[in-house]
């Protein structure tokens, strides 16, 4: 051989999966799909079938003591990716339960080749191969049958040039002890993992030859549109960053008295954290942050966990929303994943050329995690920040959060040394009356004021006051007395 071999990749038509391959599926391959039972094999298989079959790439399906092809069929084409079209001109159903039951494994082998023969598929589905596999007989006899018929198998249609899939119900011990993963390219494992009350699906690509791919477990959804995965990965940056010579471009908040405390706003894909006790009024700042965008012709996206639209009393930020100047996100789901957000993310900064989001908060993310992200909800905000300072983003996130007194805390675990601003929002009492303070802790990159300013919130929104507030003993506890401002 003289020449270096190039390997085709095959695009799957399955969301995120061909990021986790490496580029696609390699032509002509032979990849076991393994899994329990109910954790999406046949659509998968299937998915992948419809996106590459059609006249000049014909696919073969194999049955065998699994499902009849029409209980099959009657399910499958419940998905939006399922063509009718494409059944009898680009894809033949077989069932081989009545060659199986008759005969030895060669038998099956001939059925399988004068089949491929016949129809002269590209692609060769067999489903499912552990049935194929219970039949062997026992002790080393059968399995060197076994190996036998794989290898055969495996090699035929390599002649053919047909890219080849085994689907399976099977384990990890199973696997390990199989000859099947020793003859296969290729194996993709998927699984449903419960942690308390939420059912996480999950994929992982255990070999495949010829190239790199991810490793590591990623969250697959089933959806009406089928198998959608959400690979375990950084958003690549994004030339999103105007600068000049005294820094980065700062954005508008649309509260005077803060932009002003900001040395000019916020710095352009800045994330501020705003930290503070409920009623303080960090839901009216963030609406403000994406009305000042709206002004400017800048889209936006509000990230709800526990309000929505129906229960918000905010005019303005209705009439934005009405208006397709702000796009909101919600969950319904108790068993959201970080990835699913970070999806959701991503298409509607994409579809919508969104500058500005707010998340609205992180005190109630946590409620809508799955178990294994809420025990690291470090983690999960970071790779949220993370997405947005990619893509040039500025963001506000709101956080609950009341123990300024006495050790300074801003957030839940720590959660303001991701964030690249902190705005601190608190009560006093001042002479038998509740005030309202701000100050910015940190901004990253650039000047601020560490005044303490009192603001008001009035119909017309937050108002600041133009100069800081003359409260000598208000670091360490609620004053009970103001001097005038001089």
């Amino acid at each position: 051989m003289s020449g270096k071999v190039t390997l085709e990749k095959l695009c799957t038509g399955v969301p995120g999966l061909d990021m986790l391959l490496g580029g696609g599926l390699t032509e002509f391959s032979f990849t076991l799909i393994a899994g329990a039972p109910g954790s999406g094999k046949t659509t998968l298989a299937h998915q992948i079938m419809f996106a590459l079959a059609n006249q000049e790439r014909r696919a073969l399906f194999f049955t065998v003591l699994g499902e009849p092809p029409l209980k099959m069929l009657r399910y499958q084409q419940q998905f939006s990716f399922f063509d009718m079209d494409k059944v009898g001109p680009a894809i033949r159903y077989v069932n081989l339960a009545d060659d199986l039951r008759a005969g030895d494994f060669s038998g099956v082998l001939e059925r399988i080749m004068r089949e491929v023969e016949d129809f002269g598929p590209s692609l060769v589905f067999v489903d499912s191969f552990r049935s194929v596999v219970q039949t062997a007989r026992s002790g080393n006899e059968g399995l060197w049958d076994l190996q036998h018929f794989i290898q055969e198998l495996g090699s035929r249609m390599a002649t053919w040039q047909a890219t080849t899939f085994l689907i399976g119900e099977y384990t990890q011990a199973d696997v390990e002890a199989n000859p099947i993963i020793t003859v296969a390219d290729g194996m993709i494992a998927l699984s449903h993992n419960l942690d308390e009350d939420s059912v996480v699906r999950k994929v992982r690509i255990v070999k495949m030859r010829g190239q790199a791919h991810l490793a590591g477990a990623h969250t697959l959804r089933i959806t009406d549109d089928g198998i959608r995965i959400y690979p375990r990965v950084l958003t690549p940056v994004l030339d999103a960053y105007d600068t000049i010579a005294d820094g980065p471009r700062k954005i508008a908040t649309g509260i005077a008295g803060l932009d002003d405390m900001l040395h000019g706003g916020l710095p352009q894909g800045h994330t501020m954290l705003v930290s503070g006790p409920t009623g303080i009024g960090k839901t009216i700042l963030g609406t403000r942050f994406l009305q000042a965008g709206a002004e400017q012709g800048e889209k936006g996206i509000a990230v709800f966990f526990e309000k929505h639209t129906s229960r918000l009393h905010n005019a303005e930020l209705i009439n934005l929303v009405q208006s397709g100047q702000v796009t909101v996100l919600q969950s319904l789901s108790l068993s959201l994943t970080v990835e699913e957000l970070l999806d959701q993310l991503t298409e509607t900064i994409e579809r919508t050329g969104a500058t500005r989001v707010v998340i609205d908060s992180l005190s109630e993310i946590g409620l809508y995690l799955a178990p294994e992200f809420r025990y690291d909800l470090r983690l999960s905000v970071f790779r949220t920040l993370s997405l947005l300072a990619r893509r040039g983003v500025t963001a506000i996130v709101t956080v609950g959060f009341a123990e300024n007194q006495p050790n300074w805390r801003f957030s839940i675990d720590n959660l303001c040394f991701l964030a690249d601003a902190v705005l601190s929002m608190r009560f006093a009492e001042i002479e038998g009356h509740v005030c309202k303070f701000m100050t910015a802790i940190k901004v990253r990159g650039t000047s601020h004021s560490n005044e303490l300013r009192q603001y008001r919130i009035t119909d017309k929104g937050i108002e600041v006051d133009a100069h800081a507030s003359d409260l000598d003993d208000l670091m360490t506890g609620f004053p009970t007395r103001r001097e005038p401002h001089k």
